[in-house]
């Protein structure tokens, strides 16, 4: 047998402060990481055909990147070779070069100044997660940004 309940009525400041409650907000959007930056090299890689590549990407370094090199001959006979065995590892693209035509030779082959550039860009995006770098306007001692991705020289 069933009974008929009478509907729940409730008291009028029940009523409002039910009608009160929000409900939170709704989570941010997640924040994407970005794994890869692009670059322009000083001068350029110089290839045997005589191209000259200078913008390339380089994604960011996992733990496997920095440890797998460590085992590398060549690095262990010569520590500062590292560099360049893994510069070779985290660069995608050199101007039409990209994946495995990247290579230590490729990176041996580099200027001085792009290999400082290079070594520096790596530090900054793998450290920092950015590129850009606070700066002051030796004239005016003014402070600003630049993007240390870069262009030509004293570009930013």
């Amino acid at each position: 047998m069933m009974r008929n309940i009478p509907p729940r009525t409730e008291a009028p400041e029940v009523q409002e402060a039910v009608a009160e409650v929000q409900l939170p907000p709704p989570p941010p959007e997640p924040v994407k990481l970005q794994t890869e930056f692009t670059f322009v090299l000083p001068r350029g890689y110089l290839a045997p055909d005589g191209t000259v590549h200078r913008e390339g990407v380089m994604r960011l370094a996992t733990a496997r990147d920095e440890l797998l090199p460590l085992h590398d001959d060549r690095v262990r006979e010569n520590p500062p070779y590292l560099t360049v065995v893994l510069l070779a590892r985290v660069i995608t693209r050199l101007g039409e070069l990209e994946g495995d035509q990247i290579h230590a030779g490729i990176i041996e082959r580099l200027f001085a100044s792009d290999l400082a550039f290079l070594q520096d860009f790596y530090r900054r995006v793998n450290a920092e997660g950015h590129t850009r770098v606070l700066v002051s306007c030796p004239s005016c001692k003014e402070k600003f940004t630049v993007d240390m991705a870069g262009g030509s020289l004293g570009e930013s």
